[in-house]
């Protein structure tokens, strides 16, 4: 039997499905102004996504003329656009890598090729990708902008099985827009709008629930700090 929230979750969907543009402009930001107007005084102090970068780091591999092409021609049906090959900015002897040589492929989404990439991910890559537990908040930078790293690109429905050699992941960035004042422009502030954004977005954020029992992101962040502590104390021992 659906509970309560059944059907407000399922019209959410619908409408972000629809366009996540629209429902942003709409529906998102309105209720963040209206339910905290401490926070969000006015719609333009809002979170709202700016671009998504996706790289792809191929290496010496990146020499062969056949293997660029293929991985040219296979991020413009992943993304909609022809990528920028990435370069060398020095040379490194060790790596037998030359100054300016080709390494690998970037490309920055924005605008509506940026929202349609955006509901693939949400609604369709992400469901195709085996034993998937979410995506975590620690992912997030100080600067309140997310970036993963996906393993294949057999989850993208625009990739035939048959034509892939070799299973290649991406890192994807994305980066939002933030515009609030400086008294709140730390990066706790700015990773808090990320979280409250992705969200509403139905990111699959796994973590989410772990830190409810905390009672101010001020603790949250003491947790961070602390397990970052023993982090480093347990490499310098090995």
């Amino acid at each position: 039997m659906l509970n309560q929230h059944s059907f407000e979750e399922i019209a959410d969907i619908y409408n972000l499905l629809d366009d996540i543009k629209q429902e942003y402009e709409e529906g998102i930001r309105p209720i963040l102004v209206k339910n905290s107007p401490s926070r969000y005084r006015n719609p333009h102090t809002v979170p709202k996504l700016k671009k998504i970068i996706i790289n792809r780091g191929l290496g010496l591999a990146a020499q062969n003329t056949n293997i660029l092409k293929k991985n040219i021609e296979e991020f413009e049906k992943i993304t909609g656009q022809k990528p920028m090959i990435t370069r060398a900015k020095k040379a490194i002897a060790g790596f037998k890598i030359r100054e300016n040589m080709e390494l690998g492929l970037s490309v920055t989404l924005r605008g509506e090729k940026m929202y349609a990439f955006l509901t693939k991910l949400l609604f369709f890559t992400f469901a195709q990708i085996r034993d998937f537990r979410g995506l975590s908040l620690r992912s997030f930078d100080k600067a309140g902008n997310y970036t993963f790293g996906l393993k294949e690109q057999l989850i993208f429905p625009e990739v035939d099985y048959d034509e892939v050699d070799q299973t290649q992941g991406v890192t994807i960035n994305i980066v939002l827009e933030h515009s609030s004042p400086k008294y709140k422009a730390k990066p706790i502030d700015k990773i808090l709008n990320g979280m409250i954004l992705f969200k509403f977005l139905r990111f699959p954020l796994n973590d989410c629930g772990y830190y409810e029992k905390y009672l101010s992101f001020t603790e949250v962040n003491q947790v961070w700090d602390r397990k970052k502590h023993l982090k480093r104390k347990r490499w310098s021992q090995e």
